[in-house]
């Protein structure tokens, strides 16, 4: 239930806070003082449309938010769910669900759970066929839940199987075109002979090719320098020093030094005449590797990073070649498992549309006492269930929609193309009198059902809203007098100026006030005879 609600600057509304209850709340009070507000400002927070004129003048953002206890939930912090929307006028949208950031489309899927609203122009669940079968199927309870788990545990089997077909190639022209395409892929990365570490090292070699000349320019440099007029001069100074060495140890000590030089000396000029000779390259050795480094670059684009990559990437191919080529075994005998489900599916969904058909002629004769009690006599709601051969669905192969006669001598037709505003909330409080004890939906929302009746109708319309009450928190927004003396709650909405701004105003009536206010809203006046009526009203309620 909603145990609070808080709006701010949103038209007159520039900042109001109800607290609501269990039961029956309505709302009354001067026409143009935020009633409809109230239940717009609800709407938002549902994931609702909000528009920036909405926004109070002056101000730059509007914002509401409701807290509800609901301690079963997972989502309830000591039981209660803090719902917050903030919209600016500059387009941005903020919606929180106990401080976490959500998108209004997660808003709107969470609050769906809590609240319904109906009105003139709010019956949206009712327009919607596909939540026509979820109407007759809580209307059903428990005689079908069993049908349901064990058709709804096979449907996502037999889904599964199809999907899996699906990627398993089970079409012939699709599996045949994937097949000659990795086929090419693996070719063309076979044919290339591809070895870890080749790219690397014909890197190195084209670089080496790409600067020959200047290679072997300071190759021969470096060679002259340390040529064997400079390996002489060493050796003729090691041959001074040997002369003396055994004169004093720092001589011998030197001899060595030089000695090791020379050695070095020898090495680096072989090894540098070697490099030199090693630097005669062909036009045919620069092509041949410039050729094999495109040939690499080329299959890295399409299948890897690296060499790696790539021949990782065909033993990939390979293994999906060789399922794809034995894939139709698999596939037969998923193919049998899912006829078998065909077949269990067929007889569980034929099981449940004898139920549904059983219990939509129930369902149709108590919505339709309802209606004739609702002043509609002449209505007559069909619930359909159309069963579908070709196809499996989520909850069997029902078709489930209501259609509705609004009047003798008329067509039967599909509801959303016939009924009106005031007759859709007429309809849906029928439908949730009939379900009140099986619907899981906390709160009810009606804006001002009661347009458009009076009398009789006004009373049975009184007595259903009360009744529903007893399972869900209802809030209504109402202008009749029957409506007003069944609440549990009784809130006055007004409006005063300050400041030359208009604001709106709520009040949780005290008893003595709600008979003012059913004294009120009955005839325009309050005085005796308008208490007195008030007064049998609320002693009817009581009773």
């Amino acid at each position: 239930m909603i145990t609070n609600l808080h709006i701010k600057n949103i038209g007159i509304i520039e900042d109001l806070e109800i607290n609501l209850n269990k039961g029956m709340n309505v709302l009354t009070g001067e026409t143009g003082a935020g009633k409809t507000l109230i239940i717009d400002s609800l709407g938002i927070i549902c994931g609702g449309r909000f528009s920036k004129e909405m926004i109070r003048r002056g101000e730059d953002h509007s914002y509401v938010e409701i807290c509800i206890y609901a301690p079963e939930d997972i989502n309830s912090v000591d039981g209660n769910i803090i719902v917050a929307r903030e919209i600016y006028s500059n387009g941005r949208n903020t919606c929180k669900i106990n401080g976490r950031l959500v998108t209004v489309a997660e808003l709107k899927n969470f609050m769906k759970n809590y609240i319904e609203i109906h009105g003139q122009n709010a019956n949206q669940q009712l327009l919607e066929s596909s939540t026509h079968i979820k109407y007759l199927d809580n209307f059903i309870g428990e005689e079908i839940i069993n049908l349901k788990q064990e058709y709804g545990t096979k449907y996502v089997r037999y889904n599964e199987i199809k999907r899996e077909l699906r990627n398993n190639y089970g079409d012939e022209k699709e599996k045949q075109r994937k097949l000659d395409l990795l086929r090419y892929q693996l070719n063309e990365i076979q044919e290339a002979k591809l070895v870890n570490g080749e790219e690397e090292k014909l890197e190195e070699k084209h670089k080496i090719i790409a600067n020959s000349e200047k290679i072997a320019k300071n190759l021969s440099e470096a060679s002259m320098a340390v040529g064997e007029n400079t390996i002489d001069s060493i050796g003729t100074a090691v041959r001074a020093l040997e002369k003396i060495e055994e004169i004093d140890k720092k001589y011998s000590q030197k001899v060595e030094e030089l000695r090791n030089v020379y050695y070095e000396l020898e090495e680096i000029s072989r090894d540098i005449n070697e490099y030199n000779d090693e630097m005669e390259f062909d036009e045919q050795e620069r092509e041949k590797v410039e050729t094999r480094l495109d040939t690499i670059y080329d299959l890295k684009r399409k299948y890897g990073n690296n060499i790696e990559e790539i021949l990782n990437y065909a033993k990939e191919i390979d293994e999906e070649i060789r399922k794809i080529e034995n894939v139709d075994e698999y596939n037969n005998k998923l193919k049998k498992e899912q006829l078998v489900l065909e077949k269990e599916m067929n007889e569980k969904a034929s099981k449940i549309s004898e139920i549904r058909k059983r219990y939509a002629e129930k369902l149709n004769e108590k919505i339709n006492k309802e209606l004739v009690d609702l002043e509609m006599k002449n209505a007559r709601i069909n619930v359909k269930v159309n069963y579908n051969t070709n196809e499996f669905f989520e909850n069997g192969k029902d078709e489930v929609e209501i259609f509705i006669k609004a009047n003798i001598g008329e067509n039967e037709n599909e509801l959303t193309k016939i009924a009106s505003g005031g007759e859709m909330s007429r309809i849906m409080l029928a439908i949730k009198k009939v379900l009140a004890e099986v619907d899981n939906i906390p709160v009810l929302i009606f804006d001002e059902i009661d347009t458009g009746i009076s009398g009789k109708a006004a009373k049975s319309v009184a007595e259903k809203m009360s009744s529903i009450s007893k399972n869900h928190q209802v809030l209504c927004i109402s202008h009749l007098a029957a409506i007003a003396a069944k609440a549990d709650y009784n809130y006055f909405i007004s409006k005063k100026v300050e400041n030359e701004r208009t604001t709106t105003n709520v009040k949780l009536l005290e008893e003595q006030e709600v008979l003012q206010e059913i004294a009120r809203i009955s005839a325009g006046e309050v005085n005796e005879v308008t208490l007195k009526y008030a007064t049998e009203l609320r002693n009817k309620k009581a009773s």
